[in-house]
């Protein structure tokens, strides 16, 4: 085994790995940014190193100032965890000419599977089923359309080099295709710097199941089973389980054969998933059959979603990983692995639902997460999450002998979970995981969109959440014996009614039936009702208030620090509700702005390119004249 590895990485995946590594008496060595130098994962490595600057490009994507670190530490090994160099068949092959051990998948491999056009094609020599589509050279527009038009809408539009739902489009009809083309390709060379794009036949009712598969370097190769991770947004993973709903054991064994095929065509060594698209049956509980379900692409390192293969397999996978790394065979032989029970996870992200799931950064003032669940965070309670980064604070876990007792413990924790003042994805997840149609295994990647509106915390504090703040402001009453006396009528019945101001607007509460199971903090002077992971700020009311109502202005600012990169109108251009104005990129993701009334374009304050920041005024609509 390793004395001493460097891990190239920060967050959550630096301290998961960082926690093997102690349990096998291996010595840590972490590089962090400027911005990170207080981060949890920094003072529980066992040495660290700063590589510098705020940005990824400036710390974790520069492969000289990782590689001076290991030098400078004496690490005998690098691991890349996931994201930013996990998957750069060039930095792997540098860190073996540097002497030093690669933990993770040979270069070859990488390269081999990196590009989805020339993975697609190895896989069909494989005896792999793909998905029906183009996997071309020619990247024409012409080209591309006619393809599009051959294959039959819908059709979906990939990055070639993509990964994480960026540079994805799908295509309804023949007259989006050439913007959604621009669009996807746009996204892709901002994220991966390569604009190619291949081009697939939609599926309907598609799911997304993946296999876990594990090589050695003495050809051994098993599976894990597979995860399925058909909860999406923005073709984000946002809930994911292990095994996958509806699978039947023969169905199981084609796809794990055709994932263990996969990883031997390329002689696959460490961690790796082969992901797959299936047509689930809408009508059956998403049911899936072996002749319906085709490869999508080989993810080479680790995946966020390794703890549910964790929970229902009992194995530590970073251990496997470092076993293998150090010329170890793979701990277990394929007919030693089982399936125990149902594993879910939970990506709690620092997000706001309200406003489009747009990152929400800031301090954490308040943060605590649900007991007796494993949560693997990058974060704690006074911590940061900034805008340099993937803004997810935290992954829950929950393990139980059946898929529905573990869907009833996931959305228990997210609903526990309290932060303040950024704004999170709790309760979101936490409607997620109690829906009925997910608590029955009706799931496919159209699953949130379908049911967003039900899935989505209310706008407006429920009648739970008031009577809550209103106990509490009762409460607080009650040590004044003056304000006590609130409600008292001489040879009446108490009045039971309380003004309570929730989250800026006055409500008069009639306190009635058995307390709701909420909680609360003072944080920075500020009273928190916390309910079902949602957070409500609340207090007496203020004067002045205008009873919460709200009126669109028309003023455009940016929802978040970014950069400008279409601006589809121009001063003085009559506009519609709705239309899409400008395009904000941020977190390598693209955000429209679109007009909230018909009207017409006032005082364009941007352009193409221009760094804007959070609260930036960009432009006005303003009514017109009939």
């Amino acid at each position: 085994m390793f004395e001493k590895i460097l891990i190239a990485n920060r967050g959550e995946i630096a301290r998961r790995i960082i926690r093997t590594a102690k349990r096998l008496g291996v010595r840590t060595v972490a590089v962090h940014s400027d911005v990170d130098a207080a981060m949890p994962f920094v003072a529980e490595a066992d040495e660290a190193v700063g590589i510098g600057g705020a940005s990824a490009r400036e710390s974790y994507l520069a492969p000289d100032k990782i590689l001076s670190a290991a030098r400078t530490t004496g690490a005998e090994a690098i691991h890349p965890g996931y994201g930013f160099l996990s998957e750069n068949a060039d930095f792997a092959k540098a860190v073996a000419g540097a002497g030093l051990v690669w933990i993770g998948a040979p270069p070859a491999a990488i390269r081999a599977m990196g590009l989805k056009d020339a993975a697609k094609r190895l896989m069909q020599k494989a005896g792999v089923p793909v998905t029906p589509g183009y996997l071309g050279d020619n990247q024409s527009l012409t080209r591309l359309q006619t393809e599009a038009d051959a294959i039959g809408y819908p059709v979906l539009i990939k990055a070639v080099a993509g990964g994480g739902g960026k540079g994805m489009r799908k295509v309804e009809a023949a007259g989006s295709f050439a913007q959604a083309l621009e669009s996807c390709r746009r996204e892709a060379a901002a994220a991966f710097g390569d604009d190619r794009v291949l081009l697939e036949k939609y599926v309907l009712n598609p799911r997304h199941i993946e296999v876990q598969i594990f090589g050695d370097s003495h050809g051994g190769v098993v599976h894990l089973f597979e995860r399925d991770c058909s909860l999406q947004r923005r073709h984000q993973k946002v809930i994911e389980e292990a095994p996958a709903p509806g699978m039947d054991d023969e169905t199981r064994a084609a796809v794990c054969a055709a994932a263990v095929r996969a990883a031997k065509a390329v002689n696959y060594v460490g961690a790796g998933t082969i992901e797959f698209i299936a047509q689930s049956d809408a009508d059956a509980r998403g049911a899936v059959r072996a002749d319906r379900i085709w490869f999508m692409e080989m993810n080479t390192r680790l995946q966020v979603e390794h703890p549910v293969t964790e929970a229902i397999t009992g194995q530590d996978l970073v251990e496997w990983q470092l076993r293998v790394a150090c010329g170890e065979p793979l701990p277990l032989k394929q007919e030693a692995l089982a399936i125990n029970g149902w594993a879910m996870e939970a990506r709690l992200y620092a997000e706001n639902p309200a406003t489009g799931f747009l990152p929400s950064t800031g301090p954490l003032d308040w943060l605590r997460f649900p007991d007796n669940v494993r949560v693997d965070s990058g974060v704690e309670r006074y911590g940061e999450v900034t805008p340099h980064y993937d803004p997810m604070i935290a992954k829950l876990i929950v393990h139980a002998p059946t898929r529905a007792m573990a869907a009833q413990r996931l959305a228990k924790a997210a609903g526990s979970v309290e932060a303040w003042p950024v704004k999170t994805n709790a309760a979101f997840l936490a409607r997620a995981a109690s829906d009925a149609d997910f608590v029955a295994g009706r799931v496919d990647t159209g699953f949130i969109d379908r049911h967003g509106d039900r899935l989505l915390p209310p706008k407006d504090p429920s009648h739970a959440v008031l009577q809550a703040a209103a106990r509490a402001m009762l409460s607080a009453d009650a040590v004044d014996p003056w304000r006590a006396l609130a409600g008292f009528r001489a040879n009446a019945a108490p009045d039971r009614r309380i003004i309570v101001e929730v989250a800026g607007v006055s409500h008069v509460v009639a306190v009635e039936g058995p307390p709701p199971s909420a909680r609360f903090a003072e944080v920075g002077g500020q009273r928190i009702v916390f309910f079902h992971g949602e957070a409500w700020p609340f207090g007496a009311p203020t004067a002045n208030r205008s009873g919460g109502e709200v009126v669109s202005t028309g003023v455009i600012v940016a929802p978040m620090p970014g950069r400008i990169v279409a601006v589809e109108i121009s001063d003085g251009e009559k506009v519609s509700r709705g239309q899409k104005l400008l395009v904000l990129e941020a977190m390598k993701m693209e955000h429209a702005m679109t007009a909230p009334f018909d009207g017409v374009i006032a005082h364009l304050k941007t352009k193409v390119g221009a760094q804007v920041s959070d609260g930036d005024v960009l432009l006005s609509v303003v009514k017109g004249e009939d």
